[in-house]
C-alpha cells in the first residue's frame, strides 16, 4: 500500500501558512513583535488542522509540515519560546490537538528542515545552530505526532569520507527525542544512497530514498537495490520521495522539479511495499491527486 504525502503548502485549496522576516520583526517594539508572532503561530496551527482534514477528505495519507510553521523560532535575535508569546499555551494546545487529529485520521506527519542543517560542518558554531534547529523540530514534532525529521548529509568540504565521519559523530551526540525521528536523505549533488547507507546502518538512522536525486546522481545501485537497501534501515513504515524533472531527462538540468509527477518516474518496485511517498511537485495537492489517479489507471497496472 502506498501512502501518498503532500509537502508543506497548497496550490489551489484555500489553506495558507503565514511567515514573517527577521528584518520586519526586529524593526518593531518587543510587545508588538511577540503579538505578531502569536497571531502567525495561532493561524498556522489552525491551518495545520485544516490541512490534515483536507488530506483525510482526499485520500492523502501524509503531510509534510513546513519548518517555518513557527517562523524564526531559533533565529539568534528574533527567536522566542512559544510559551512566552501572548496566548502561547493556547497555541501549544492547538498544535497538540493537531497531533491527536493526525492519530485519529491516520495522517502521517513529518518535517524536512532546510538545507542549512549542517551536522557535518567543520565549524562547531554551525553544528550548534543545526542542533538548536533540530531541537525545535523535535519539540514541535512531539506536539503534532510527527515521526520523521529528514535532513541531508551536508557538504563534503573537500573530503567526503571525513565529512561522513563528522556526520556520524554528530548523530551519536543527538538526544533521543531527535535521534528516534531523524532520517537521512540522499541528495542530487554530493551524497548518494551508497554513501549514506553505512552511516544509517551504524547509527540506526533510516534512509529516506529520493529516487529523483538518485537518478540525477547515480552510484551504481539500481532502483530496486537502493529501494531494498533503504527499506532495511527502517523499523517503522518507510518514507521515500519522488519527483519528476522540469526538463525532459537528458535535455536540461535534472534537479528542478516539474509541476506534476510523470507516472513513468514512479518506481514500480515501490508498489510491492507499504511505504509513505512524499510527492515533491510544484502543483502540490493537484500533483498528488493526479498521481493517485494515474497510478490507479488500468494502463499503469
Amino acid at each position: 500500500m502506498i501512502r501518498f504525502g503532500l509537502c508543506c503548502i497548497f496550490h489551489s485549496a484555500p489553506i495558507t501558512f503565514r511567515r514573517t522576516t527577521a528584518k520586519y520583526l526586529l524593526s518593531r517594539p518587543r510587545g508588538e513583535r511577540l503579538q505578531r508572532l502569536s497571531d502567525i503561530c495561532a493561524h498556522n496551527a489552525a491551518s495545520l488542522e485544516a490541512a490534515l482534514r483536507f488530506c483525510d477528505a482526499h485520500g492523502i495519507g501524509a503531510f509534510r509540515i513546513n519548518s517555518q510553521i513557527l517562523p524564526l523560532k531559533t533565529h539568534p535575535e528574533a527567536g522566542y519560546e512559544v510559551q512566552d508569546l501572548p496566548g502561547g499555551h493556547a497555541i501549544v494546545k492547538a498544535f497538540r490537538r493537531c497531533g491527536r487529529l493526525s492519530r485519529r485520521l491516520d495522517i502521517r506527519t513529518s518535517f524536512h528542515p532546510d538545507q542549512f542543517i549542517l551536522l557535518n560542518s567543520p565549524r562547531p558554531e554551525v553544528v550548534e545552530r543545526a542542533m538548536a534547529d533540530l531541537r525545535y523540530h523535535a519539540q514541535v514534532a512531539a506536539w503534532v505526532n510527527a515521526d520523521v525529521i529528514t535532513i541531508h548529509a551536508g557538504g563534503a568540504y573537500g573530503a567526503k569520507e571525513d565529512a561522513l565521519a563528522r556526520l556520524s559523530a554528530a548523530i551519536a551526540l543527538l538526544p533521543s527525542d531527535i535521534k528516534h525521528r531523524l532520517t537521512l536523505e540522499n541528495d542530487d549533488r554530493m551524497f548518494t544512497p551508497r554513501d549514506l547507507l553505512p552511516v544509517c546502518r551504524a547509527a540506526g538512522i533510516p534512509l529516506v530514498y529520493d529516487v529523483h536525486h538518485h537518478r540525477c546522481l547515480p552510484d551504481g545501485l539500481s532502483v530496486r537495490k537502493a529501494t531494498d537497501a533503504a527499506l532495511s534501515t527502517w523499523r517503522r513504515e518507510p518514507l521515500f520521495h519522488v519527483s519528476s524533472p522540469r526538463f525532459a531527462w537528458g535535455t536540461g538540468p535534472c534537479g528542478p522539479h516539474h509541476d506534476y509527477i510523470d507516472p513513468v518516474d514512479f518506481p514500480k518496485e515501490w508498489c510491492e511495499h507499504t511505504v509513505t511517498v512524499e510527492i515533491e511537485a510544484k502543483n502540490k495537492e493537484l500533483a498528488v491527486l493526479k498521481l493517485i489517479e494515474d497510478l490507479a489507471s488500468p494502463d499503469r497496472r
